[in-house]
């Protein structure tokens, strides 16, 4: 597998004394699976953000597809998010618009101001939209208003969003957080598929242990804006939950107990 994102030495600052990452370095490779766990505030989001560079990086450099992102100007800065798909904790949808809208928005970085502002799509994008939405089962809902659907639909419209832009990255921001285990297990499903099936790496930000180990092909762990440990699943120990999560991660280590005694499963539906 090739390298497809490298982060080298990532720092944000935020103040004079307040860091958000502190000397962040890892890779992804293509097709892979990676979580980043940590307790709330270690600097998990921060660097998704920087990634696509909805924040700006203080220090270090960036490399997507083997470009460095942290020097493009807007245009191609444009260019680079087409191949780097969102998906965020609280949707970010348009509530009053239809399912298949929201997910047409997904195709606006290709799009001139004019065309983008009107709205107009392509015969062959729409049909692309219809396909993903069946795909992830949501093609009855299609022309739903999304304040129609439920908070577990509404991450799959966002996940369709991402998708219609024919990415070579996802970056998944908690995005089961606000989901019951039932719409969290559904979520998790179609993002370890688009991996094993379609190829596109996922790098999803996950504050839960035992979905981490289940559905991961390698762990980074964040805490205070440091890595403090990056490698496969089988290789996050007890001691190693603690340093990640200090005085939290009495309740994670139970959930690693039970992920050790083969008590989660995983099955994996997409297409």
């Amino acid at each position: 597998m090739t390298t497809l994102l490298t982060l080298d030495k990532v720092s944000k600052q935020y103040g004079r004394d307040s860091w958000a990452l502190k000397d962040v370095s890892f890779s992804v490779k293509s097709g892979a699976f990676v979580s980043i766990i940590g307790p709330s505030g270690a600097g998990k989001s921060t660097m998704l953000r920087c990634i696509n560079r909805m924040i700006e990086p203080s220090e270090g450099s960036i490399q997507f597809q083997g470009k460095e992102t942290t020097s493009l100007k807007r245009k191609e800065l444009r260019q680079m998010r087409t191949g780097i798909g969102m998906v965020f904790q609280h949707f970010n949808l348009v509530e009053r618009l239809s399912v298949i809208e929201n997910v047409l928005h997904g195709r606006l970085g290709y799009k001139n101001p004019l065309t983008g502002a009107l709205g107009i799509y392509t015969e062959a994008e729409k049909r692309e939209a219809q396909e993903i939405l069946h795909a992830l089962g949501l093609g009855e809902f299609m022309f739903k208003r999304c304040d129609q659907l439920s908070g577990g639909q509404k991450q799959r419209v966002g996940i369709a969003r991402a998708l219609v832009q024919n990415p070579k990255l996802l970056l998944c921001d908690e995005p089961i957080a606000s989901l019951d285990p039932n719409a969290s297990k559904v979520i998790m499903d179609h993002l370890r598929s688009i991996t094993t099936k379609m190829g596109i790496s996922v790098l999803v930000n996950l504050h839960q242990v035992d979905v981490a180990l289940n559905y991961s092909d390698s762990i980074i762990g964040v805490n205070r804006g440091k890595i403090v440990f990056n490698g496969a699943p089988e290789q996050l120990t007890q001691d190693r939950i603690h340093h990640i999560y200090g005085s939290e991660a009495g309740e994670l280590i139970m959930d690693l107990s039970e992920h050790r005694r083969g008590e989660t499963t995983t099955s994996y539906e997409f297409g």
